[in-house]
């Protein structure tokens, strides 16, 4: 996983719990890398896990909650580093179907080794967003912020139901319905 992720995480935990727990998270999961990331580097997936589930038991927040409270910062962060990608469209929908086709791509080319999740999406004849999440790493919580920030960012009104297609969730489908 992409060191952005961890630098990100941890601003994230440092910005709405301080310093302190940031350090405590750190020293309680006993990492490889020692807690020390950098941006660009890659970085076992199971650290990341091992920080939230750390920081869910110290704050005693859902991690679910937390991992979509990430998405959410983590959409800042992607809007400024990458404006480009959000000027491109002028609605959440529009954004929504580049996710894979068009952003992913660039991303890989930045950063050849980064494993990406698969994002699927169409509309329905009544206007919905089916948008399915493919991912080993389960995060679809992440996903979720994500989307729900996106909505905000293009000033859209919608309501999101999730559903999970394997329940190890892996595959998790989003059903975007914008509000009249």
């Amino acid at each position: 996983m992409k060191g952005i992720v961890f630098t990100e995480f941890l601003d994230m935990v440092e910005q709405k719990f301080g310093y302190e727990v940031v350090d405590q998270i750190i020293e309680e999961s006993k990492l490889d890398s020692n807690g020390i990331y950098t941006a660009v580097g890659t970085y076992p997936h199971s650290e990341v896990v091992t920080l939230l589930m750390n920081l869910s038991d110290k704050v005693n927040i859902d991690p679910g909650a937390l991992l979509k409270e990430f998405g959410k910062y983590l959409f800042d962060t992607f809007l400024a580093s990458y404006p480009q990608f959000f000027a491109a469209v002028d609605n959440a929908f529009s954004f929504l179907h580049s996710i894979d086709n068009h952003i992913h791509v660039e991303v890989l080319k930045l950063y050849p080794d980064a494993t990406l999740p698969k994002f699927i999406s169409h509309e329905t004849e009544d206007g919905a967003m089916i948008m399915t999440y493919m991912s080993e790493r389960k995060m679809a919580a992440l996903a979720e912020g994500l989307i729900e920030k996106s909505l905000a960012y293009y000033k859209e009104e919608c309501t999101i139901q999730t559903e999970n297609l394997k329940e190890d969730g892996s595959e998790v489908r989003f059903t975007i319905k914008r509000i009249s």
